[in-house]
Parts: structure tokens; C-alpha cells; sequence
């Protein structure tokens, strides 16, 4: 990587100022994250020279002198229109090289942080890797048969911790403050179960993930919290969200800055869960919140259950690529670390009562009682007994199977990690967890109905898109989903891969332009048959 390529650490907001707050106060550009995303067309120290010798002159445009010093990154995928007859599979094997960026097309100077591989981006609005978002992008590469692209994925995040110290959010500097949801141990053991890698060569990379995670465990005091790691009175040691800054997010500036303005406590705070909940993934939701207000978040209050479940299994790998490397003191610190993460689980998350795990919230020691999605993580890591995964099983059967999938939460807020939306990383989690688990038939019942709405939105639109609307009745028209504070996005990376993987697991799905064939219609209809009554 040559040295134009080294990544400027300043965030837009620390490297232009004033700049930035006009610019972002103003409005020139309808969405926040336009022009935090702009390449300069110099050197950044250059322009904001320039700007502090412009501004006050007689007939300044503010907007003549962006577009004269800054280059607009464009959306990927907006144009891509899909050939008349072409299958909902062949459709995303289209998407791959549309959605692939290359070293050698990174912008200097920008907030674009550099990788040495290609890449695959969801696509839309976000036209950079992003972390979580990529293990399901991964799936679909491995079932499209592209095992080079799989495999400089895995490389680029392992770049990234050998750099950073730890997977940012995304590939821009106004995300180092913080990481998403812990999935490169799953990223690994797909490369591994797919043959493109040795698990053994991420160990490095795997430990100091958990190192960043983990970090100031040695001295926290019981029933309090240090960045990501919280204390519990037992003695248990699990995890939050975080982000190490307390201002307004530099991507949605306006929005932040609008939230707050009404909120009850310190901006800081309210500015610091919005960004913890960013960690998350899900933002926005209901499942952060303590009121119908956005301003009512407290991410950082909160001990989510499914962040824990992937930890775990970080744990778990550790342990055995450590035996496997005849590391055996490392292998017992870590089985005992995850039996550890196990036992706090159990104890302060799950529910007997409603056969569900929840998020606890640590400030006030209680357990939040809101259902979500999310209950499925400790199913999905195997960490769950037999029946703590009956008892799921039967909870989200009876309250959150949708006709056209997994629903997100049982709360219509508005936000868009909410019902009615669905997504396809949860879908995911909720197949694999009850097919895990030994409940075949819920996880086939999600994965048919999900297909169903994926496809079904592809055969009227041509498209597939970041969120889906679950219809709530069988015969209603499936519809992208909304909410949020963007409009809804085409590509999509993580739709596009927990599809692909399933339209290869049983073609049959895919005829045409994403009919579901008689035999699959068949096959579908004897999977929700076999679903036990709620």
C-alpha cells in the first residue's frame, strides 16, 4: 500500500471545523452523510484555509465552494437495472461485481479508511465495507462460488484489527470510535467450513478482538461499567455497546443534533447511546429506548443478549484453535471464560417465565421486557439448554413469526429496527439458531417465508432492498420497508447474501424471475404444517 494510501485519521468534523457545522447546519446536501463521505480535491488543510479567507467576502456561496473543493462520492447500485427474465439468484450473482470496490480506487485524503484487498459494500448510500453487514454478504459469496473474494474479505478484517486494534463500524475515520457486533469469529469458521483458510492463522486476530472488547475488565469495581465491559455484583463480567465519543454523529449531524434538542439530560449522553446503539446495528429501536422518544435511548445502560451470545462463541474459537495449536493453558482460560459468559447470561437474561431472553439493564438491575429478535443469539452460538431453546422456540412462534418471516420486535415505533420491518441478518440468526437447536420445522416455516417476500419484491420491483415490511396477513403485497433516517436502500449486501445462500440450498425456490416453483410451493406449505400449534 503506498503512502497515499495512509489512512488520515481526523474525522470530517475534526479536520474541517466550521466548515463541517455549516455545511452540515445548512443543509447543502439532503442526506448528513453526503458530504462527510465527499473526497477532497486537496489537501483538507488547504480548503479550510480557504474557506476561513472566503467566508465573509461579499456573495460567498457556500455551495460553489464545496463543489469546488469537494468531489461527491456517487451510490452504488442505483443504476443497476436487472435483465427482463433473469432469476432472483442470477440477479445477486449479477449484484457481486457492481457492489466489489478495489484498492486502487480509493480517494486520498478523504474519510476512506484503506484496505489492501477488494471488497464488497452493501450498496446505496453506503459505499464502504461495513462490518457486520459483511459475515452476511459472506454467505451469499460462498453459495455464488466466489471463494477469492470470500477469502479477501477475511483478510481486509483481519487488516483492520492488525491496524486499528479492532474491526471498525465501518471503513471511515468518523467511525473509529466504534466497532459493530463481534462477528469475525463467524467470518472465520465460514472461511474454514468453506475451505479458503486455516481458522489457526486469525487466532492473533480473534484475541485481540477480544482484548479490544474486554478492555479495562482488570479494574472495573462490581456493579459498575468501563467502555464496553460491565461489572455485575456476582462478580459476572459481560458487555455493552459504546462508543468512545459523545457528540453528534458526523454521518447523521442534523438528526443527532434535532434529537437532542429536546432531551431531559445532557447532550453528551443522549449523543453517546445513539451512538452505542450504532455498535449495535439496530439503529434505530425500540429494544434502546425508554419512552417513544429517540431522546429517551440508553444503549449504555443496557447489557444486550445477543452482543454476549457473540462473544461467546469468540470465546469458544479461542479456546479451540488454542488446542488445536497444543495451546492448552490458553484453551482452559478461554473454556473458562465462556462457561463464565454462560452462567452471567443465564443469569441475569434469561426468562423462564416468558421463555425468551431479554437485554438487563445493569443501572437499574432489572430485566427488560421487551421481546425482541435478538433471543435467538444464544441459540444461534449454542449456548442455550435444550429447554431454554424449546421455550424460544415456542415464544417466538406464538409472538413474533410473521407471515413473512422473523419480526424484528413487537413494537410499531417508527424506527426501522422495529416492526413492521424485517431484516435479513435476523432471519439468519433465526434459522440457524432453531435449526441448531433441533426445530427444524420454525426454521424452514422463516426461511420459506422469507424467500417468499424477498422474492416476491423482485418480481414486481427488480430489486432487492436493505429492509422488508413482513406482511401481517398472507395475502397483502410485500413492500420495502421504512422508518429510519434515510430512505430505503437497493442492493443490498446482507439481503443479497442470506438469499443467495438459501436459493442454493433449494433451487427450487428460484425459477424464473423468483416464482416459487408448485414443488416449492408444495415443500413450503409442509414446513408450516409441521409447525407445532402455539
Amino acid at each position: 500500500m503506498t503512502s497515499s494510501h495512509v489512512a488520515d485519521h481526523l474525522t470530517p468534523a475534526d479536520r474541517y471545523q466550521e466548515l463541517f457545522v455549516r455545511v452540515q447546519r445548512e443543509r447543502l446536501f439532503a442526506d448528513s452523510k453526503t458530504f462527510v463521505d465527499c473526497a477532497p480535491r486537496m489537501p483538507p488543510e488547504q480548503i479550510l484555509d480557504s474557506y476561513r479567507r472566503e467566508c465573509k467576502r461579499v456573495g460567498f456561496s457556500l455551495e460553489a465552494f464545496v463543489n469546488a473543493h469537494f468531489t461527491v462520492q456517487h451510490p452504488v447500485a442505483k443504476a443497476y437495472v436487472s435483465p427482463p427474465g433473469q432469476s432472483l439468484a442470477q440477479h445477486i450473482d449479477g449484484l457481486w461485481d457492481i457492489l466489489t470496490r478495489h484498492p486502487s480506487e480509493h480517494p486520498t485524503r478523504g474519510s476512506l479508511l484503506p484496505l489492501p484487498h477488494e471488497c464488497v459494500v452493501p450498496g446505496g448510500r453506503f459505499v464502504e465495507l461495513y462490518y457486520w453487514d459483511s459475515y452476511f454478504t459472506m454467505l451469499g459469496l460462498a453459495a455464488s462460488g466466489r471463494p477469492n473474494l470470500l477469502c479477501a474479505m477475511l483478510d481486509n478484517f483481519a487488516y483492520l484489527i492488525d491496524t486499528y486494534g479492532f474491526v471498525p463500524n465501518g471503513t471511515r475515520t468518523y467511525y473509529l470510535s466504534r466497532s459493530q457486533p463481534p462477528v469475525f469469529a463467524l467470518m472465520v469458521e465460514l472461511g474454514e467450513s468453506q475451505g479458503v483458510c486455516k481458522a489457526a492463522k486469525y487466532l492473533s486476530h480473534l484475541r485481540r478482538e477480544h482484548s479490544f472488547w474486554m478492555a479495562g475488565s482488570e479494574d472495573v469495581p462490581r456493579g459498575e461499567a468501563c467502555r464496553r465491559v460491565v461489572h455485575l455484583p456476582d462478580g459476572a463480567l459481560l458487555n455493552r455497546y459504546w462508543d468512545e465519543r459523545d457528540t453528534p454523529r458526523e454521518e447523521s449531524w442534523r438528526e443527532d443534533v434535532a434529537t437532542v434538542a429536546g432531551a431531559d439530560r445532557p447532550a453528551a449522553q443522549v449523543h453517546r447511546d445513539l451512538r452505542a446503539a450504532c455498535e449495535s446495528g439496530w439503529d434505530f429501536s425500540s429494544r434502546w429506548l425508554d419512552g417513544s422518544r429517540l431522546d429517551s435511548i440508553r444503549t449504555t445502560s443496557l447489557v444486550p443478549v445477543d452482543l454476549n451470545a457473540f462473544l461467546y462463541r469468540l470465546e469458544c474459537l479461542i479456546a479451540r484453535l488454542s488446542r488445536d495449536t497444543a495451546d492448552t493453558a490458553t484453551a482452559r482460560t478461554f473454556d473458562a471464560l465462556a462457561e463464565q459468559r454462560r452462567r452471567g447470561l443465564d443469569a441475569v437474561c434469561w426468562d423462564a417465565r416468558c421463555g425468551a431472553y431479554f437485554d438487563y439493564d445493569w443501572t437499574r438491575k432489572a430485566l427488560r421486557g421487551n421481546l425482541t429478535a435478538a433471543t435467538v443469539a444464544p441459540l444461534f452460538v449454542e449456548m442455550a439448554s435444550t429447554a431454554q431453546a424449546a421455550a424460544v422456540a415456542s415464544t417466538c412462534r406464538a409472538r413474533l413469526l410473521a407471515p413473512g418471516g422473523i419480526a424484528t420486535t413487537l413494537d410499531a415505533s417508527g424506527e426501522q429496527w422495529d416492526r413492521p420491518n424485517g431484516w435479513a441478518p435476523l432471519q439468519w440468526l433465526a434459522v440457524e439458531a432453531f435449526r441448531r437447536s433441533g426445530h427444524d420445522s420454525l426454521a424452514k416455516a422463516i426461511r420459506s417465508r422469507w424467500l417468499r417476500t424477498v422474492g416476491a419484491l423482485y418480481r414486481r420491483e427488480g430489486k432487492v432492498v436493505e429492509k422488508y415490511a413482513l406482511r401481517e396477513q398472507p395475502q397483502q403485497h410485500t413492500t420495502g420497508g421504512g422508518g429510519g433516517e434515510y430512505p430505503l436502500q437497493d442492493g443490498f449486501g446482507w439481503t443479497n447474501g442470506v438469499t443467495r445462500n438459501w436459493l442454493s440450498e433449494k433451487p427450487a425456490q428460484d425459477v424464473a424471475v423468483g416464482q416459487p416453483s408448485p414443488q416449492a410451493d408444495a415443500e413450503d406449505t409442509e414446513d408450516e404444517n409441521a409447525l407445532p400449534s402455539s
